[in-house]
């Protein structure tokens, strides 16, 4: 068969298979030639549109239907100022927004211990099982620190004490055992930058902005925002972000590995609804304990506490962990020897 006929046949192949695959929405599937079968390009695609519809006819499609929120006004007794708390119950998904448009969503301390409250009852409620992090409006995701509110020792709020309280905000969200996206319209620069980095997953609208601005001035962070994104982006990249303190696009932010996905600023929410309601269905211990393994690695012995934790907990639940509590109350020796020894 010469050049021109074998174009012809592919071309074929290709146009049938596409047609195969017409109104079908994408998921991740493993085609026949990533288990390392061969196979012309048309039956690569009839491959993966079958698994696609055997995806969807056993787990189902995800929803793109907007989610009914439910507005959470205080927690323990104080009204929220400065955060917007809301819950999807139908969805298992708590939404956190910062609501400081005016100052580009920019933190001050009384934002941060709002945060982290509703971060603290997200965590603590069993029907949640994905939080989402954003900014009020389409400007600005978080554009970092106040700068009207810092000190010479931190961030200084109502009650005159000066603190980079935000540092314990890092660690929260990093160490919550359930997923945190970060849901970025316009500007994340700064700390806001930070925040959207150690989220789990990054979603952003094609008018985000990302950046650190810290040198310019006077600030750094030399904890995750240095450490987390080396992991991200690479120590060259890394250290061009801090060291000319320039803005990138969300195109930019994409193709260095800052976020997951970038999407149409008017489907933005749709779009991270998808991607929660399609964690939420997944085995939350699995979730919990891939996110503690991950971060294991790069957290040392902190890291290891925590996926440590995570394994107690899981013993706890079990049989045999259930024996040693149950023989403890009742006074008696505990009797493993019905558990196998693998």
């Amino acid at each position: 068969m010469n050049a021109a006929k074998r174009i012809a046949k592919l071309t074929g192949h290709l146009s049938n298979g596409q047609r195969g695959l017409d109104g079908v929405s994408s998921h991740p599937v493993c085609s026949a030639r990533e288990t390392g079968q061969t196979s012309s390009a048309g039956e690569d695609i009839r491959t993966s549109a079958h698994a696609l519809n055997s995806y969807n006819r056993i787990h189902g499609e995800v929803s793109h239907a907007p989610a009914l929120w439910r507005k959470v006004a205080s927690l323990q007794g104080q009204q929220l100022r400065e955060v917007r708390y809301e819950k999807a119950d139908a969805d298992c998904i708590a939404k956190i927004s910062i609501c400081r448009p005016h100052r580009r969503n920019a933190f001050t301390p009384l934002t941060i211990a709002e945060l982290t409250r509703c971060f603290s009852d997200a965590r603590d409620d069993p029907a949640i099982g994905v939080i989402i992090l954003t900014g009020d409006g389409s400007q600005a995701f978080c554009s970092g620190g106040d700068q009207s509110h810092r000190g010479k020792g931190g961030y200084v709020g109502e009650d005159g004490i000066p603190r980079l309280n935000v540092l314990d905000l890092q660690i929260q969200i990093r160490r919550l055992p359930k997923p945190v996206v970060a849901m970025v319209a316009g500007f994340a620069v700064g700390g806001g930058h930070i925040l959207h980095m150690v989220c789990d997953i990054t979603i952003a609208a094609d008018n985000a902005v990302f950046g650190q601005t810290g040198p310019k001035v006077g600030s750094f962070d030399a904890g995750y925002g240095s450490t987390e994104m080396v992991r991200l982006i690479g120590p060259k990249k890394a250290k061009e972000m801090w060291f000319l303190s320039r803005l990138y696009s969300a195109a930019e932010a994409e193709r260095m590995g800052l976020v997951n996905r970038v999407v149409p600023l008017d489907k933005l929410e749709e779009e991270t609804l998808v991607f929660c309601r399609e964690m939420a269905r997944n085995s939350p211990t699995a979730l919990r304990l891939i996110k503690s393994a991950v971060h294991a690695a790069d957290d040392g012995a902190a890291g290891i506490q925590q996926l440590g934790g995570d394994a107690t907990m899981l013993f706890y639940g079990s049989e045999e962990g259930d024996e040693g509590r149950r023989a403890y109350s009742e006074k008696r020796r505990p009797d493993f020897s019905r558990f196998r020894r693998l």
